[in-house]
């Protein structure tokens, strides 16, 4: 019982973090102590987040407490030190379920720190000692600690394994040679150790080879990756600043065509104004001539009017006669269509290079291997198999998706699906859920009666436009091959091509994104190929089904 207390005693001057007797003892404001050494580095490594906290009961401080030794728990410690105590165990030295317990210790064993092939007994520090301090034992062969020890021995004579078995590969005792192993090819366990020692040390070079030549690649590709970044941040930077400056000049010109209408504007409406007054002053004066030719009709008295007539008369000629002619005006609408003719010819020259500088961009080459050559054999392809489903919400409203959305079924009546602006509108056709870069291969099962059109697509293919413009493998963003019975066609950009082909119910789609290969092959014991496309795409590609007439379809095989 007093050994007990004793024990706990001593376990109350243990260090926390240390699992020591403390050493320079310092207590922190929630009242644990730790050694100063132990608490500093706890704290350090807590610096960055400019908060301490007790390692026990976790309270925080804030700022961080200045420390000074704790003098009376200083005493105490050396007081116990003095009487010759040392701190008790602390339970991770004690052995749990995975460890390899001490052989010697009684009661509660602690942790093996090493196992000895001659005695084939494991030990702690304490009773390994003696390993160490007595000559009898420096021929014995001290390992890490080991729960297989018992595999040393022969089961047969119960001796220790020291010789090998080529013959069988398998360790044996000095006695086997003599039974079991009779005229067998036995080395000592030391000799084939050492030979395959060397042998696994030619392994490891040649493996710490291929460590470094692909560190050494890693480095390359991270120096590929700085530059691939430092590229596209320039380029973007400065496609900004060439775009800012087209917006600038656009800007500019609409800036100075608006003055020139309003300068125009300005001087047309001035000469019409003045126009317009010179032509009010010849009214008024047209108007006063009335009046006195008036005033000279109503004069009774004969010999005044003749009298006055000549002088009236000689003032009732009209001095203008107008030279406005009424025609269809038109004043500015000139300028808006020239603008407008402008601005055609801009998008014109912005379609057709924008597709250049679009294959520019994916065409950006990087240090990468050679790809791969395509597979010859259907073993080859399925390496690059993957798991392909159709998008209920691009299916065209005549098709029902079956199969957990892997095949699509031509019906006579519409089905019923909620509206969705990626649903396909006009083309009885559905794109897979899947984004397809790199390498891909699946296959598609079609009903032999009735066209069915294995596709890949981009996603942005139009959804309600033209049949051109949203039917597969008839416009620039998708390519198909059509199949009906034993016939084949290629389409893209609605030019087909006509091949011939075993006939098969089942097509596999090889896709290399990265090369441009586009390959389909009539599936059977065999695998044909029917027609490779080579080009470059510009986007990720999904797969598509194209099908026609009621009852005919289309499933995605499971490859895996």
């Amino acid at each position: 019982m007093a050994q007990q207390e004793s024990q706990l005693d001593r376990t109350k001057f243990c260090c926390s973090i240390c699992l020591d007797l403390l050493k320079d003892p310092v207590t922190i404001p929630c009242g644990h102590s730790y050694c100063m050494s132990c608490i500093t580095n706890f704290w350090d490594e807590e610096d960055q987040r400019r908060i301490h906290s007790c390692p026990q009961c976790r309270e925080s401080f804030k700022p961080r407490p200045v420390l000074k030794k704790n003098t009376m728990l200083a005493a105490l410690v050396e007081q116990l030190k003095k009487t010759g105590l040392q701190a008790a165990p602390a339970d991770h030295c004690y052995a749990g379920p995975e460890d390899v317990a001490c052989d010697f210790c009684s009661g509660r064993k602690l942790k093996a720190i090493k196992s000895c092939l001659f005695c084939l007994a494991s030990y702690c520090e304490k009773h390994l000692q003696p390993h160490y301090d007595s000559a009898a034992f420096q021929k014995h062969k001290l390992v890490e600690p080991s729960k297989n020890l018992q595999e040393n021995i022969c089961s047969r004579h119960d001796e220790v394994m020291k010789m090998f078995c080529r013959t069988d590969q398998k360790c044996i005792c000095y006695l086997c040679p003599v039974d079991e192993h009779k005229g067998h090819n036995t080395v000592s366990a030391a000799a084939e150790r050492a030979e395959r020692q060397r042998e696994l040390e030619v392994r490891r070079q040649t493996i710490q080879q291929g460590i470094q030549d692909r560190e050494k690649d890693v480095k390359l590709l991270q120096q590929e990756v700085e530059a691939i970044n430092h590229s596209a941040d320039k380029t973007v930077e400065d496609n900004e600043k060439i775009f800012s400056q087209l917006i600038r000049l656009i800007q500019k010109r609409s800036s100075d065509m608006k003055q020139q209408i309003r300068s125009q504007q300005e001087t047309e409406v001035s000469r019409v104004k003045e126009l317009q007054e010179k032509l009010e002053q010849e009214i008024t004066e047209l108007k006063r001539r009335d009046a006195e030719l008036k005033q000279l009709s109503h004069t009774e008295d004969h010999n005044q009017f003749l009298h006055n007539y000549p002088s009236v008369s000689a003032l009732s000629e009209s001095p203008h006669s107008s030279s406005i002619k009424t025609k269809p005006l038109r004043y500015f609408e000139g300028v808006t269509a020239a603008v407008k003719e402008l601005r055609d010819k801009l998008e014109d020259i912005l379609r057709d290079e924008w597709t250049n500088i679009s294959l520019t961009v994916s065409e950006v080459d990087v240090l990468l291997p050679q790809p791969e050559p395509e597979p010859k054999s259907r073993s080859g392809f399925l390496k690059y198999s993957c798991e392909i489903t159709l998008d209920p919400n691009t299916v065209n409203i005549q098709l029902l998706l079956s199969e957990e959305n892997r095949k699509v079924t031509v019906m006579d009546q519409p089905q019923f699906y909620s509206d969705h602006p990626d649903r396909f509108i006009v083309s009885q056709q559905v794109l897979s859920r899947e984004s397809l870069t790199g390498r891909h291969y699946w296959e598609v099962e079609r009903s032999w009666v009735g066209v069915v059109c294995v596709a890949v697509s981009y996603k942005d293919i139009s959804r309600a436009g033209e049949l051109n413009e949203s039917s597969f493998g008839l416009n620039d963003k998708s390519w198909a091959l059509s199949c009906y019975r034993g016939r084949f066609d290629v389409w893209h950009n609605n030019i087909s091509t006509s091949i011939s082909g075993s006939a098969s119910s089942r097509v596999g789609v090889y896709l290399d994104h990265r090369a441009g290969v586009l390959s389909f092959y009539s599936v059977s014991e065999t695998m044909t190929l029917l027609h490779r496309i080579q080009t470059t795409f510009t986007q990720p590609l999904h797969a598509g089904v194209r099908i026609y007439w009621p009852g005919v379809s289309a499933e995605i095989c499971k490859l895996k």
